[in-house]
């Protein structure tokens, strides 16, 4: 925990050769003028408790699942064959072809593809540095004044008024959240790199201890809290959590191309 510090400041599938429709246990199924292909169930080319099942007239979703065991029922299946039967459940294609015991290929190519896309997500995520707020910077780090109990500005002062967004400059785990004395409300982040940012002054607080947070997320907002003389953001980088560890927050940020 940190010292307390002083500060002041798809459309529906249809044969083209259609006779009638006829209702078959609540769904319709479209006949072809010929002859309705034949049940068949068959293992698929990949996992061997994955199969295909051809639909034939008098088929419903819910009379395959029933015959095929589906776990899950209709619905099941029918998630499962979605691309394949169209946004209307109930209207089947006679000799459509659907997976049963797992996703169908299309399906299952876009749950691998959404896998990789929020994969990279992360990895993008990661490396990525914000400023800690949307505002105009007032005292820097390292001015001298009787103001500051230390001698010299430990931070970097934010002017913006109560209220305003403030965010984690970058991803890491809260490690103190709440009454930091003279710091008013504060939030002390702890980074990959082993650094630490401190958040001051704050009206309110959005995360608590040990809580993961990413790049620009919401961790509480601007205020006045503690020793100032009036609504800003005090932002600090530190090499511990605790007071006095201090470093050039400006300087750190812009080494990782963020200008504030």
């Amino acid at each position: 925990m940190p010292a307390k510090g002083k500060h002041r400041l798809s459309t529906s599938r249809r044969i083209a050769r259609v006779a009638a429709v006829a209702s078959a246990g609540g769904a319709a199924v479209a006949l072809p003028l010929m002859g309705a292909t034949g049940a068949q169930a068959a293992t698929s080319g990949g996992t061997a408790d994955v199969q295909t099942y051809t639909v034939k007239a008098g088929d419903t979703l819910s009379k395959i699942a029933k015959a095929q065991h589906v776990e899950g029922g209709w619905k099941k299946l029918y998630e499962d064959n979605k691309d394949t039967v169209g946004p209307d459940a109930d209207r089947i294609e006679i000799g459509a072809k659907l997976t049963i015991g797992g996703a169908s290929e299309a399906s299952a190519k876009g749950t691998a593809d959404a896998t990789q896309t929020s994969a990279k997500s992360a990895t993008t995520a990661s490396g990525d540095y914000v400023a800690p707020v949307d505002g105009a910077q007032g005292h820097g780090y390292g001015n001298s004044g009787s103001m500051w109990s230390s001698g010299s500005h430990t931070g970097a002062d934010f002017s913006v008024p109560t209220g305003t967004a403030v965010k984690a400059i970058t991803d890491g785990t809260v490690v103190s959240a709440g009454d930091g004395g003279a710091y008013g409300n504060q939030v002390v982040i702890e980074h990959a790199d082993g650094h630490f940012s401190q958040y001051a002054h704050l009206s309110s607080i959005a995360v608590a201890q040990g809580d993961k947070v990413t790049a620009g997320q919401e961790i509480g907002k601007s205020g006045a809290t503690g020793n100032v003389t009036g609504p800003h953001l005090h932002f600090e980088v530190r090499t511990t959590a605790d007071y006095g560890s201090d470093i050039d927050p400006i300087a750190y940020l812009s080494e990782h191309g963020v200008s504030a």
